[in-house]
């Protein structure tokens, strides 16, 4: 299958990066990011709509498409230091759930398996099985842990009678073995379910769940620290996956089931910066980005701003290591980014 590009839309790149086909490994060879947009809603359980996230993704910004974002904090351009292609979309039919979650598997394990650090724009949640599946592939079976940011635990063992939904893949990944349980972190968790039964599951899976009560009695630095610690334990690789509706839908409207009480968009974009700073990640997706709910594109900007900071923490993190690999990585409040002068490197 040659290149799909936009399967609801143009096929234009992710804020106009190089294309790639990832059945012609010469059109992206050596290259350290590819986006792969997977615009699939079969899985959603409320509002439809998060077929079209890729497409808002990769479009919503009001910079010229020029490929080029240097980031003001860190003092990197993600899009130029790192080499960073756009696979387009995988044709995934919502009917055809099975089928199109193979392709999405089999999509995320090519690019890993060339040397590429997968970022996936969903789509509903149903997708996160297969994303971390093919990373967890490469990577090594049990060997990949999860930080996932959600209103929602989406550890259900059914939804309306079917193993595949946007309230099932946790589950599914946990079952199957290719992530361990006690090496799952769910963040901003609050709301009504998910049921004591389900919990009670998860509980036996010796998951960590950090409710949104928690993170605001502790503090989000807190329980980030907590979690990256037990991510990196025993582990080869982090899957970070980020649902838009741990945001509260009052700055994120544009998602399938909102749910009130949740993070700001501050504290997401900043939590997101800091893992991709500190830890390695192996594989990304942001999902649940429903633009016919979407508010002057508010939730679309945020997503955008989400792989942009991903992005940047893995940039950063990268030449880092190269100025000097027995430096520890340090978080985007560390007095190494006081004093850099605007526009600057860091030196440190």
């Amino acid at each position: 299958m040659t290149r799909l590009g936009g399967m609801y839309g143009p096929d234009a790149t992710f804020l106009g990066v190089p294309r790639a086909d990832l059945e012609e490994p010469d059109s992206w060879r050596g290259t350290d990011i590819m986006i792969i947009g997977a615009p699939f809603d079969g899985g959603t359980s409320h509002r439809p709509g998060a077929r079209f996230g890729p497409q808002a993704i990769r479009f919503t910004d009001y910079l010229p498409h020029d490929g080029s974002r240097p980031h003001l904090a860190l003092g990197v351009d993600p899009l130029t230091e790192l080499r960073v292609a756009d696979a387009g979309d995988v044709e995934m039919l919502s009917g055809e759930t099975e089928q199109a979650l193979h392709r999405l598997e089999e999509a995320v394990f090519t690019a890993c398996r060339g040397g590429a650090v997968p970022v996936i724009l969903g789509g509903d949640h149903t997708i996160a099985l297969p994303d971390a599946t093919g990373v967890a592939r490469h990577v090594g079976w049990g060997r990949l842990s999860v930080i996932h940011f959600d209103a929602h635990a989406d550890t259900g063992d059914t939804q309306f009678g079917s193993l595949y939904g946007h309230g099932t893949p946790m589950r599914r990944l946990i079952e199957s073995g290719a992530v361990r349980g006690d090496r799952f972190l769910q963040i901003g968790l609050r709301g009504y379910w998910p049921e004591p039964e389900t919990l009670a599951w998860m509980a036996s899976q010796r998951m960590r769940s950090y409710e949104m009560t928690e993170v605001v009695r502790r503090g989000l630095d807190d329980c980030l620290t907590e979690a990256m610690s037990i991510a990196t334990d025993e582990c080869d690789g982090t899957f970070l996956s980020v649902d838009i509706d741990v945001v509260d839908p009052g700055m994120a409207p544009g998602t399938g089931t909102p749910e009130p009480g949740g993070m700001s968009g501050r504290q997401l974009l900043d939590a997101v910066r800091r893992i991709a700073m500190e830890i390695p990640l192996a594989g990304i997706d942001v999902v649940e980005v429903a633009p016919p709910f979407d508010q002057a594109e508010v939730t679309a900007f945020l997503a955008n701003r989400v792989v942009l900071e991903a992005l940047s923490g893995i940039a950063w993190r990268r030449r880092a290591a190269a100025a000097d690999p027995d430096r520890p990585a340090r978080d985007p409040a560390s007095p190494l980014l006081e004093g850099r002068p605007a526009g600057g490197s860091d030196s440190a």
